[in-house]
């Protein structure tokens, strides 16, 4: 008891109590019955398959085609992390606000996939020049790398899509 007759309040309790995270996609496998899941599953498919179509071009123009491949690769395992990371149910685990992580990310990515779609346009417009390396003027590009350049710009733009379908949907689930 203190001089005045009042008690001294107790300690205050040591465990820290969080706020419960705030998502709104369902987690488990229900997320792949979700336009947002099914978008992230065609990212991983199409991401997947630039990574792959601009690999098997031999990467004529490493400066250009370098960054496509750093961006689609990264892209690739991010979003397979995100979406196991759902698939799990650890989002229901992790205090975060995932409505603003979900956005932030597609944001990010989106950005970064519109540059290296083109990047990789530009690399198979150069379909033609000429290098002044070689005595018979040999194109930049023989016609199956352009052929494989065709289908990787195409790809990428299709991801890019993705993710900007992505980045609308969380945009909305964010800032309702």
């Amino acid at each position: 008891m203190s001089a005045g007759g009042a008690s001294v309040p107790p300690p205050p309790n040591p465990a820290v109590s969080f706020p419960p995270p705030r998502v709104t996609l369902p987690a488990g496998p229900d997320i792949l019955r979700t336009y947002s899941g099914a978008f992230v599953c065609l990212e991983i498919l199409f991401g997947g398959l630039v990574w792959i179509l601009v690999a098997s071009s031999n990467v004529p123009l490493p400066l250009l085609q370098g960054w496509v491949m750093f961006v689609s690769v990264t892209a690739f395992f991010f979003s397979l992390v995100f979406l196991g990371m759902f698939l799990s149910g650890m989002v229901t685990q992790i205090d975060a606000n995932w409505n603003f992580l979900d956005f932030a990310y597609h944001f990010t990515v989106f950005v970064f996939y519109f540059g290296a779609f083109l990047l990789e346009a530009a690399a198979t417009s150069l379909h033609d020049l000429h290098c002044n390396t070689t005595i018979t003027g040999q194109p930049l590009l023989s016609d199956n790398q352009y052929n494989i350049n065709v289908a990787a710009s195409i790809f990428a733009f299709m991801t890019t899509a993705c993710y900007g379908c992505s980045l609308g949907l969380a945009l909305r689930r964010w800032r309702p």
